[in-house]
């Protein structure tokens, strides 16, 4: 494979090459999971300095290219999956990107709502509702935790269906309930303590947070909270002038 050379004079910072350089590497050349070349091997490739790769690599490692694994060395990162932003289960929208999905039922209870759920389902808070916790999977990597709430009132025998499947598919092939409309909130936090065990990550890392009421006609029948992996997740929406 030949070697790409770094330009000694060049308006181009040789940082920046050679980053250039390591992220066509991380993208074309390499697999998630390879090692890179050890910083000595850059050094000696590109013939810049030990500063100069370092600089570069912290970047590749910022941006999400590239982990650095403590006594190893630096390897490709696993790809990010993005998602196109619109009205669909967890299911479709991995299975729209390639990934097999896969779902780990954290918990299920029958209890009353939180004050903001009974306003997003139009109950009272003293009506029962089914609060549902699922680890959401893509490809077997934990990607997402689910934290959801349902009407008892308005689904009874939730309790009894498989949620390890798509429960929009359940809502209306089951119930009734087709969801055709969904208002969703997106914003930024960082991991519980709890959401980074079960995610994999480490306490405070930077996550992805939705807050989503979903709606069979006027009717609404799921108020979701969810919280993605940032370094494993991207939406992507196409802007239009009205």
């Amino acid at each position: 494979m030949a070697t790409q050379q770094i330009a000694a004079k060049s308006m181009v910072p040789k940082h920046a090459q050679l980053r250039a350089i390591l992220v066509d590497m991380c993208t074309n050349r390499l697999s998630p999971g390879d090692a890179l070349p050890s910083e000595r091997q850059l050094c000696l490739d590109h013939g810049v300095s030990r500063v100069t790769v370092r600089e570069a690599l912290s970047q590749l490692v910022a941006e999400g290219l590239a982990v650095r694994v403590h006594g190893r060395g630096t390897f490709v990162a696993e790809r990010t999956h993005r998602s196109e932003l619109g009205l669909a289960s967890f299911h479709e929208d991995m299975r729209r990107l390639g990934l097999e999905p896969g779902t780990v039922v954290l918990s299920t209870d029958k209890k009353a709502p939180t004050s903001a759920t009974a306003a997003a389902l139009q109950m009272t808070e003293k009506q029962q509702s089914w609060h549902v916790r699922r680890l959401r999977l893509a490809n077997g990597t934990p990607i997402c935790v689910e934290d959801a709430w349902y009407s008892a009132d308005l689904l009874p025998e939730l309790d009894s269906v498989d949620f390890t499947t798509s429960i929009y598919d359940t809502l209306g092939s089951r119930f009734g309930y087709p969801v055709d409309r969904a208002e969703q909130t997106v914003g930024a936090g960082s991991a519980s303590t709890e959401t980074a065990a079960l995610l994999g990550i480490r306490k405070g890392t930077a996550v992805m947070t939705f807050d989503r009421i979903a709606y069979s006609g006027e009717q609404p029948v799921e108020h979701a909270y969810s919280w993605f992996r940032a370094d494993r997740y991207q939406l992507h929406m196409t802007l239009t002038e009205h």
